[in-house]
C-alpha cells in the first residue's frame, strides 16, 4: 500500500516510525513531515487542511490510504472531503467524519454528549458574551478553583483553572468579550473542578468494534512538580501504575462502553483514534475531555508498546472487522521525556541546530518541532523532540532517556527533570 501520514509533530514521526516497519507499507509520504519523518519517509510541504493539494498529492502517488495525525482537518471534515469526492471515496481515512470530531471541537457538544449518554463527568454550564453575568453568577456557585475552557480549539492552551474568584471572572470576561483565544472562546465552558490524578485511555474503533489500547499519563505544565502554563505536553509514562485491573473494568464498562455505543445512537460516524483524558478521583473514573486523534506525547509511548502491524489495524478499521483482531502489548514500560524551546510556551526562537541525535542508542528520538535545513537539523517548534526509551519498570525507562538526553544539544534546550514524579 502507499499511505500518507498527515501532520508534522511528534506524534506523526511515531506513526511513521511505526507504519514504515510493515510489509504492507510500499511507499510512505507524510505532509508536511519534519526532520524525522525525512529518514524514513518522503515529506510533501503541504498543509493538514489544504484539502485539494491532498487530493491532488493522493491520486497523483496513487495513495491507498490517509492516516490523519492533528484534530484541525478532521474538526474541518477532511474525512468527509474524501467521502463526497468521486475520485477519492476509495480511499480509506482513519479518523472520523466532520460530525463525530465536534467531540473534539466543541466542548459544550462533549459535555451534551456524556450527560445524554450517562457517562460520569464534571457538572458544569456553558456561557456566551450575551450572558457574562450570569456566568459570574455562576461561579459563585462553584468553590474554588474554578475551571475554565474556550469550546473550540485552542492548541491545548483553552484551558485555565484558577483559584481566585475575581481572577476566574476576569478570565471569564477576557475571554468570550475580549476575544482572548479568537473565535475559540466565543464560548466557554465553566466545570466544577475534579480533584484526583489525570491519565488517558486510547480507544481503537471501526464504528462498531472497539479495542483498548495502553493506558499513559502525560505531564502537561511547563515547569515541575505539575507547575507553571499547560503545553502541549512535557512527557509521558505507559502503562500508568495507579490503573489496576479494577480501575481498568470501570473505564471499559463505565467510559468506553457507552462511549462507543453512543457515537452509534447520536449516528456519529467514527473510524479511528478516540483519546478519553480521564481524571481517578477516589476509585472512580470520571471524563475530563475527548480528542479525537491520538495524543502527543502520549502516541510516543503507546504505539512503541504495541507488537502489532499498525496498517493490519487500519486496514481492519477501513474494513470494519477489528474484531478480528487481536492486540498484543508489550510488557514492558515505555516513557518520553520532552525537549523544548526555551521560553516555550511562551515566546521562543527556532532555527537553533541540534546536535548529538546520532549518538543515541537507548532510546528512540522522535523529532516534532524539527526541521532540515541545509543538511543540519534545527527547532521549528516549541516541542522540538520527544525521547522514548523502555524499561521492565517506568522508572528504569526514564532513567534511560535523562541518560540519552545528556547526549543531545541545542541552544536553549529545556526539559522537565520529574517526569513520573507523581507515581
Amino acid at each position: 500500500m502507499t499511505i500518507l501520514i498527515l501532520g508534522s509533530g511528534g506524534r506523526e514521526h511515531t506513526f511513521a516510525w511505526k507504519i514504515s516497519q510493515s510489509p504492507l507499507c510500499k511507499n510512505l509520504y507524510v505532509a508536511p513531515g519534519n526532520s524525522g519523518t525525512a529518514k524514513i519517509a518522503t515529506n510533501v510541504n503541504i498543509g493538514v487542511t489544504d484539502f485539494q493539494a491532498i487530493k491532488t498529492l493522493v491520486l497523483e502517488k496513487e495513495i491507498n490510504m490517509v492516516v490523519v495525525g492533528p484534530e484541525d482537518p478532521l474538526v474541518q471534515g477532511v474525512h468527509d472531503f474524501f467521502l463526497n469526492d468521486a475520485d477519492l471515496k476509495h480511499v480509506s481515512v482513519i479518523g472520523p467524519e466532520k460530525a463525530a470530531a465536534e467531540l473534539e471541537g466543541s466542548k459544550e457538544f462533549a459535555k451534551e454528549f456524556m450527560y445524554r449518554h450517562s457517562i460520569p463527568t464534571a457538572a458544569y454550564q456553558s456561557f456566551d458574551a450575551s450572558n457574562v453575568e450570569e456566568g459570574y453568577a455562576f461561579l459563585e456557585t462553584l468553590n474554588p478553583p474554578y475551571v475554565l475552557k474556550a469550546d473550540g480549539l485552542a492548541a491545548g492552551k483553552g484551558v485555565l483553572i484558577l483559584n481566585s474568584l475575581e481572577e476566574a471572572k476576569a478570565e471569564l470576561k477576557s475571554m468570550l468579550v475580549d476575544a482572548k483565544f479568537g473565535t475559540a472562546s466565543n464560548k466557554v465552558v465553566i466545570e466544577e473542578f475534579l480533584d484526583g490524578i489525570e491519565l488517558s485511555c486510547f480507544v481503537l474503533t471501526d464504528g462498531k468494534n472497539y479495542k483498548i489500547l495502553p493506558t499513559a499519563k502525560d505531564y502537561k505544565r511547563i515547569g515541575e512538580g505539575d507547575t507553571g502554563l499547560n503545553t502541549g505536553g512535557m512527557g509521558a509514562v505507559s502503562p500508568v501504575p495507579f490503573a489496576t485491573e479494577a480501575f481498568l473494568y470501570k473505564i471499559e464498562e463505565r467510559v468506553v462502553k457507552p462511549t462507543i455505543s453512543g457515537l452509534q445512537k447520536d449516528n456519529l460516524p467514527y473510524k479511528g483514534f478516540v483519546f478519553i483524558g480521564l481524571i481517578k478521583v477516589g476509585d472512580d473514573p470520571k471524563v475530563i475531555e475527548y480528542n479525537v486523534r491520538m495524543g502527543d506525547p502520549e502516541t510516543e509511548v503507546v504505539l512503541p508498546r504495541l507488537k502489532n502491524d499498525l496498517v493490519e489495524i487500519f486496514q481492519a478499521i477501513a474494513n470494519q472487522t477489528l474484531d478480528k483482531v487481536a492486540i498484543e502489548i508489550d510488557e514492558r514500560a515505555a516513557t518520553t521525556v520532552m525537549l523544548v524551546s526555551g521560553g516555550y510556551p511562551e515566546d521562543y526562537e527556532k532555527g537553533k541546530e541540534i546536535s548529538g541525535v546520532e549518538n543515541i542508542t537507548d532510546s528512540i528520538a522522535f523529532h516534532a518541532g524539527a526541521k532540515l535545513e541545509n543538511d543540519k537539523i534545527v527547532t521549528s517548534g516549541g516541542r522540538v523532540m520527544a525521547i522514548t526509551s523502555y524499561g521492565d519498570t517506568y522508572k528504569e525507562a526514564i532513567k534511560k532517556s535523562y541518560q540519552s538526553i545528556e547526549k543531545l544539544h541545542f541552544d536553549k534546550m529545556y526539559y522537565r527533570k520529574d517526569i513520573g514524579f507523581d507515581l
